[in-house]
């Protein structure tokens, strides 16, 4: 696998795209958070369950 940082590629886009993804979780916790609803991530293999006020469940 390429060890090279993301954010060095040569295309344009490719190289904002980890941004793009810090974003986009962002606004995702905001969400979760105005809607109370939870968050589902991939955590160790694993999906989990995490509600607005931080509490996490597997599942």
């Amino acid at each position: 696998m390429n060890q090279k940082s993301i954010e060095l590629a040569k295309d344009p886009d490719l190289a904002g795209s980890l941004a793009a993804i810090r974003r986009a979780a962002q606004r995702a916790r905001q969400l979760a958070v105005s809607t109370n609803t939870e968050l589902v991530v991939l955590r160790n293999g694993k999906c989990v369950h995490i509600k607005p006020s931080g509490e996490q469940k597997p599942r």
